[in-house]
């Protein structure tokens, strides 16, 4: 396992596992036969994947027969870009979303949500077996994408709902526990009502997954619906309510401090 990231302390955990450090994507890359990516943005994917011209990126110094697998959630366009690109030198390019959040990622028990090439995608499977517990390939490349843009307009509107549930039991003087304990075994279960109402509950706002990069996602929904000529009324109230969280420096929290967006909507009386 040969791994690089901006922040090299992060990789402190691996390097000490026995993974080697690369000072770059392009040494990573160099004489692998599969090169995994995530990062924050499209704008990284592309400077990470593609490079400059200069042999910095991924897949400049991949060799023909070589495959990526992009985990990053970016842009449907993006992901077909990459993969044209890729199939020019002969390399497999996928776009592999995940679902999970931090929990899944622990326990290799992520949702991997998969576009590409079907040949790549099977030589890939026992590596993406390793990672996640649902790995479903929804057509040619891209498609990964879209499927991540439908499962962060689940998440968007549970977690308005979540919040809003909640915000009203401790208005209405519920003993919070008890109302988990209540609902959580019906039809309002889910698996944010028992990863993250709790996290709540605690005032744990540590990110499981980072406001800043939920925002990211909904601008992509957003954008992705209106080229199809689709109004998503639930996801534009979910971003507004995320960017308010952004704009009261709260970015960095987890989604699930949506809650604070929620109740400063209405004021305690």
């Amino acid at each position: 396992m040969v791994v690089t990231t901006r922040t090299a302390e992060r990789a402190r955990p691996l390097i000490e596992r026995g993974a080697r450090w690369a000072e770059s994507p392009a040494e990573v890359s160099a004489g692998a036969l599969v090169v995994g990516v995530m990062v924050g943005t499209p704008t990284d994917v592309q400077a990470v994947i593609a490079g400059d011209g200069t042999g910095t990126g991924v897949l400049e110094a991949l060799a023909p027969g070589a495959a990526i697998i992009d985990f990053t959630t970016s842009t449907p366009s993006l992901a077909a870009e990459l993969a044209t690109a890729g199939a020019e030198r002969g390399v497999s390019v996928l776009d592999a979303p995940v679902s999970g959040g931090d929990v899944g990622a622990r326990n290799a028990a992520l949702s991997i949500m998969i576009g590409g090439d079907t040949v790549a995608v099977d030589r890939c499977r026992p590596l993406l077996d390793r990672l996640g517990h649902t790995i479903v390939h929804h057509g040619p490349a891209g498609s990964g994408q879209h499927a991540k843009a439908v499962n962060q307009t689940l998440v968007a509107g549970t977690m308005i709902g979540l919040c809003e549930a909640l915000v009203y039991a401790h208005r209405a003087g519920l003993d919070p526990g008890s109302v988990l304990a209540s609902v959580s075994g019906g039809a309002a279960a889910s698996w944010s009502l028992t990863n993250l109402a709790p996290r709540i509950l605690s005032d744990d706002l540590a990110p499981g997954f980072a406001v800043r990069h939920f925002v990211k996602d909904l601008g992509i929904v957003l954008a992705e619906s209106s080229r199809m000529g689709l109004d998503l009324p639930g996801v534009q109230l979910a971003d507004e309510l995320y960017r308010d969280l952004v704009a009261h420096g709260e970015g960095e929290l987890g989604t699930h401090a949506l809650v604070r967006a929620i109740e400063r909507r209405v004021p305690h009386r």
